[in-house]
């Protein structure tokens, strides 16, 4: 897996491309030089941790053959000043399941996810807790 990235202007906006030819942009809020033209690095970390359980997730109740209507998560990290940087300390995912769906199916395709499949996860797992929660029809699991 490979990524080039190209600076865009004089501060800390940033085109991104992968090796299939997507494009996507990272800047810095303008409190810290840029020009909040795109999300930061750090925001994508928290993106990435929902799309990965996101494609887990889904993928796992469809072999299921679960009737999934709407998918929806938020993410929240807390970060943590240590030596200059500011890693992620905790991350909270709630999952926004809507449809036909079994509730101990959702419980564990999630669990499934966050545990064991979602590479975005397992790589901060070491510096980060990662906790989860699913909502189903409106209704917490």
């Amino acid at each position: 897996m490979k990524v080039q990235l190209k600076r865009i202007d004089n501060d800390y906006h940033f085109e991104l491309k992968n090796e299939r030819g997507h494009i996507t942009h990272i800047d810095s809020k303008a409190e810290v030089g840029g020009h909040d033209l795109a999300p930061s690095p750090m925001e994508y970390v928290l993106m990435g941790v929902a799309g990965c359980s996101a494609i887990d997730v889904i993928s796992i109740l469809k072999k299921q053959r679960q009737e999934i209507t709407d998918y929806r998560a938020e993410v929240d990290g807390t970060r943590e000043k240590i030596d200059g940087a500011t890693p992620f300390k905790s991350i909270a995912v709630t999952v926004f399941l809507e449809g036909e769906i079994a509730p101990d199916k959702a419980k564990r395709a999630a669990q499934l996810s966050f545990e064991k499949y979602c590479s975005v996860s397992k790589t901060l797992e070491p510096t980060a807790t990662i906790e989860y929660k699913v909502v189903l029809n409106n209704k917490e699991l």
